[in-house]
Formats: structure tokens, sequence, C-alpha cells
């Protein structure tokens, strides 16, 4: 039996690479240790560990998407932890005033982000390298370089990192829902759209009227956020504020927004795409761990994972946002990437002499991370 040509393109190893490895882990897996690994108990293992580095990852794919490098997403992680661990310690046991405290941490941090790439004009990379590095300082000095469990591992940990309905922690709902979000956000709306031609091209997508800086703040502060949420969870489940825990995230979350775009959206970061990396990525360290494979096996995993991640980006055309660079350049295409009004007026506006850049120019799968 033939399958229609439609469904056979949607089921490429081009399209959901991913998802065919992902199942040959599983199978390996389950051959190597069965009675340890397949079952439910991994399944809930998988989704509450690394529902944390999901939520980096989701919010990492903005600022990527936008043609920005945030390399301080898990220094933020970090500082929401450790702020949400401090207030509770030093000021209040409220847990919800406690969750509020790490997120306005988290935010502030964004905003000096927003200064130092927007207002000072700063490469992306190297700005939030560097902020990166002054929050996880920042994060040393208000622990003392101790664990703070004060009042951490009481009703705070309970209700935002133990509580469960069917076996899910609160991580992996916020995962799923902020997965659902950004999804909408990006596919569904014209912001999504001029997000992804502020990516794409930032001077054309300033001549079609997108405010460039305006999006590009919005979308550090939304790094950000996921970042805070992703700390405040990864305190409640530790039941402490560890200030060593934030930067762990880095890697895995690059690794996943990467991956992520080679999946679905034909190289474009997305959120679909991402939280199968996510999952991915935890299959193989829990299942390395499973099997009874010795402890930096994992670390190895994810760096082997995100090599490949951006190698793939660069193969194929499958680099992210080469799909709507080439929609750009080409004018009878442009109906697929206004599907609605909102969009089609911002695209339909930029000037004719701009567009012979977009088809002379090779895109490269690497965020700009400069201003124009």
């Amino acid at each position: 039996m033939k399958l229609p040509n439609q469904l056979k393109s949607k089921l490429s190893v081009r399209v959901i690479g991913a998802i065919y490895v992902w199942i040959a882990l599983i199978v390996l897996f389950a051959i190597l240790q069965p009675a340890t690994f397949f079952n439910y108990g991994t399944v809930k293992q998988v989704l509450n560990e690394y529902a944390v580095t999901g939520l980096v990852a989701l919010g990492l794919i903005l600022p990527l998407a936008a043609g920005l490098y945030d390399l301080s997403v898990g220094a933020i992680a970090g500082l929401s932890g450790i702020g949400s661990a401090w207030f509770l310690a030093h000021v209040s046991a409220n847990p919800f005033l406690a969750l509020l405290a790490g997120l306005v941490a988290a935010l502030l941090a964004g905003g000096v982000n927003i200064i130092v790439v927007i207002g000072m004009k700063v490469d992306s990379f190297i700005g939030t390298l560097a902020t990166g590095s002054i929050i996880t300082a920042v994060v040393t000095a208000i622990a003392g370089d101790n664990v703070i469990t004060q009042n951490v591992n009481g009703s705070f940990q309970v209700d935002f990192g133990i509580k469960s309905v069917l076996g899910m922690t609160l991580p992996v709902g916020l995962m799923l829902v902020g997965m659902l979000l950004l999804a909408y956000l990006m596919e569904k709306t014209a912001v999504g759209r001029r997000l992804y031609a502020t990516g794409y091209e930032t001077e054309v997508a300033r001549l079609g009227g997108v405010n460039v800086d305006r999006l590009r703040m919005a979308t550090l502060l939304g790094s950000s956020l996921f970042a805070g949420l992703a700390g405040v969870c990864e305190a409640a489940s530790l039941g402490a504020g560890d200030p060593t825990v934030g930067p762990a995230y880095l890697l895995p979350a690059f690794a996943a927004a990467f991956l992520g775009a080679t999946q679905f959206r034909g190289g474009r970061f997305n959120p679909w795409g991402t939280v199968v990396a996510v999952l991915l990525l935890g299959t193989g360290d829990v299942g390395l761990l499973i099997v009874g494979a010795p402890a930096w096996t994992p670390s190895i995993f994810e760096g082997l994972l995100l090599i490949t991640a951006v190698s793939l980006t660069h193969a194929h055309g499958l680099n992210p946002l080469r799909s709507l660079r080439n929609r750009f350049g080409n004018r009878q295409a442009s109906a697929d990437v206004t599907p609605s009004a909102g969009g089609a007026q911002m695209v339909d506006e930029v000037p004719q002499a701009a567009t012979p850049t977009l088809m002379v120019n090779e895109p490269t799968a690497k965020p700009s991370g400069g201003q124009a």
C-alpha cells in the first residue's frame, strides 16, 4: 500500500528525523533493560526531570527566531531559583510570593540584557555571555556560596515541585502550556511572522514597518521569563536553592532548540520540534543511566546531540529561517508567508530594491546576534 505523497513528505526523515532517532533509542534501551526501562515510571522520570530543560529551551527559541543569542538563560534560571529560596529564607515563607520574587529577578536580568544588547548595541553572543557571567557571580554572592534550604523544602516544594497529576509535576504542565502558547504566537499571529522576518533579515523587516528593537526586547524578556519559571521549578523540585545548577541548563537547551529547528517546520525554530528534542535528550540521558553507563556519559550524549543538531541545520537546506528567506526571495511563493492580513501588509510593503539581496546572500543557520 503506497502512502499519499503529502503524508509521505510529512513522514520524511528530513522532516521528523529526531522522532525516528527517539524511537530507535527507546527500542534499544527496552532491549537492553526491558524490566527497568520500558515502563510508565521511565516516562514520568523523563518528563519530570527534563521539563525544566524544556522550559529553558522554549524560552530560548524566541530570541533565536529573532536573530539573537541568549547565553545567559542558564544563569537567569539559577538567579530565579536562588531569588525564590532567599526570599523564603529571609522575607516570607509564602510560596506564591517567592514564585513572584523569582520571576521578578529573572525579568530584571532580562532588562539588563536589553540594555546591553539593544541599548548599547553589543553583539548578543558577547553581550549575553558577559551578563550571564555577571549574573552567575551575583547568584553566588546572594547564596554566600551555600545551598539555601530554609523554608524551601516546605509548602513551596510541595506546591511547585512534588504535587503531581498522573505522576506529572507542575513543570511538565508548564512546558506543555508554554509549547502551545508559543506555537500559537509564532505560527498564527502577525507578531510571529514579524519575529521570523526579523531574524531572517533585520533591515528588510525594519523597512517593512517592523519595530525591530521593540520585538527583540520582547524576545529577551520572554526568554528570561521562561528561564525564571524553570529556575523556580528547579529550586522547588530540589527543595533548596543551589547556586550551581543554573548554568548546567545552557548546553541541553541550545541542543534542543537547534535540533528542534530541523523538525516539522523546514528549518525554523519552533516549539513542537524543541519539545521533541528535549524528550529525545531526556530519553537518552535516563536510558544511559538505567542500562548502567557511567555517570559522565549523559554529558557526552548532550554534546554530541548539540554538534549533530547544529550540523543538521546546515545540511540539506534545513537552515533555521531558510524557508522564510526563500519565500521572501521568491515573489511567487509570497502567499505562503502571509496567510493573514496582519502579516501580509508588512511583507508586501518591503521595498523592491531590498528583494534581490535575499536571493543573493547565502542563508545561515546561526543568528546574527548583531543589531541593525
